[in-house]
């Protein structure tokens, strides 16, 4: 699956990167809300008084993504509270948790699934997953890794490792 049509061009590769995964589906309504809201957030979004060049959108409708491009602006701890802030706010807001790095995401069937890290082995055991599922690897830090290694097949992710599996 290819990613980079997903994200804005025009950002550095060493933008950073900030993965939310909701535990649930956001709905049509609830993905335009918040990414107007997210849009209202990134074109104020600030540094030591200087703006950041930002950018954040639903994808696939489960996940919330910010970019920041460093290359002009370097994002301050003020700058990244007030992105965890608005986070916490859209968590509150439509009642989801967006910060269980617990949940892991595949892909299965076209849509993003959620297993608890503790049951993908059972999963891959009984077929819901095998070891070429795409896998969300949410630990991804900059626009480089988002477009290259942010969906990748579960046997080449860290994960494949504590599975016994992979190259």
């Amino acid at each position: 699956m290819d990613t980079k049509n997903l994200f804005p061009a025009g950002f550095s590769p060493e933008s950073r990167v900030w993965i939310y995964q909701s535990n649930r589906p956001f709905s049509e309504r609830e993905v335009l809300e918040i990414n107007e809201q997210l849009e209202q957030f990134t074109s104020q979004w600030n540094a030591h008084g200087d703006p950041v060049k930002g950018w954040g959108a639903v994808v696939m409708n489960q996940v919330i993504v910010l970019l920041a491009d460093e290359s002009q602006t370097t994002v301050s701890g003020c700058s990244t509270d007030s992105s965890v802030r608005i986070i916490k706010s859209l968590e509150r807001q439509y009642e989801v948790n967006l910060f269980d790095r617990l949940l892991l995401g595949f892909i299965v069937n076209d849509k993003v699934q959620l297993l608890p890290m503790a049951q993908v082995a059972y999963a891959l055991e009984k077929g819901y997953i095998n070891e070429n599922t795409m896998y969300l690897n949410n630990t991804v830090l900059t626009k480089g890794e988002l477009d290259s290694k942010w969906l990748q097949p579960l046997k080449d992710s860290w994960i494949a490792t504590k599975l016994g599996i992979g190259a």
